[in-house]
């Protein structure tokens, strides 16, 4: 999952050096906003994206407000209609979209590493019980690592994979699982590791180890399952009497009354038209509910 600020065109470290003169205007700590993006895959800190997303404002509103001005302008010109307040239109719709613009920019470090979480905690339990199977047969931790790293598990191997790349740079076992655990971004996944960590100072049975988390992931699942199966039923309830019973109801009514008032006929497809447009963002809207609210350990 590669870290690409939406609505940009150049890389990271060249929108870095383009918007060094934003820093100023951007507090030095960076807010919480540093967290996230610690394990972006990218050197960068809270100030400087801050400063790229300001850079990114000044810069949408001004093309955008001169591209739509013109445009209002073309268009006028070539309909032979006078358009007295196009400057107004073009910067207020200019205004609009680049808040929308700068609004995504901002939450995208956390969306990105919420997204992260969520793909890490997908594939825990598969590699997990891959890892276990290799501790079984006598591989080694590290061997192991480096298997999981070289497998198709998603964020999981790509964990992994910064781990053993700072073994081979020359870092110990315990400390490149540590330093991976400050900037991971799931919890259960850090649990994982606090436990191999642990489990190597102590001198344990690995296998015992990652057993055992196996069978609290396996708890956790069967824990979310039945939170989301209880989370689920008012959510269908809900979708069922605004998506299906009063859009039927309307379209029933509306029916009936627009053959009695001898309503207009484009006056009813337009209304026709807006149920549709209605029950359609509906629909989206509540696909979108049950994937986000789908249990992350599944």
């Amino acid at each position: 999952m590669k870290f690409k600020i939406p609505f940009t065109f150049s890389s990271t470290e060249i929108s870095k050096r383009r918007s060094k003169y934003f820093l100023r205007f951007v507090r030095k700590k960076g807010g919480g906003i540093n967290d996230s993006l610690k394990n972006s895959g990218e050197k960068i800190d809270g100030p400087q994206y801050f400063s790229i997303c300001y850079r990114n404002f000044f810069l949408n509103f001004l093309i955008l407000s001169v591209l739509l001005t013109s445009g209002f302008v073309i268009t006028g010109y070539f309909l032979k209609t006078t358009m007295e307040y196009f400057f107004y239109y073009g910067i207020g719709i200019s205004f609009i979209l680049t808040v929308f613009i700068f609004f995504v920019q901002i939450n995208y470090p956390r969306l990105y590493a919420l997204n992260k979480s969520r793909d890490i905690e997908k594939n825990l339990v598969s590699s997990l019980q891959d890892i276990l199977v290799q501790l079984n047969s006598g591989i080694p931790l590290f061997k192991i690592m480096m298997n999981i790293s070289e497998s198709d598990y998603g964020e999981v191997s790509q964990e992994f994979k910064k781990i053993t790349m700072a073994i081979n740079s020359g870092m110990s076992q315990l400390q490149a699982i540590e330093d991976n655990i400050k900037i991971v971004p799931s919890n259960y996944f850090k649990r994982v590791l606090w436990q191999i960590s642990n489990g190597m100072r102590a001198g344990s049975d690995m296998s015992i180890v990652i057993n055992e988390e196996i069978k609290n992931l396996g708890k956790e699942q069967a824990i979310q399952i039945q939170d989301y199966g209880s989370r689920l039923n008012p959510m269908i309830m809900f979708y069922m009497i605004i998506a299906v019973i009063l859009p039927a109801l309307g379209m029933t009514f509306l029916v009936i009354t627009s053959s009695m008032l001898n309503i207009q006929g484009n006056m009813v497809k337009g209304i026709f038209i807006i149920i549709l447009i209605f029950i359609t963002f509906i629909q989206i809207m509540f696909l979108g509910i049950i994937k986000f609210r789908r249990p992350t350990l599944i």
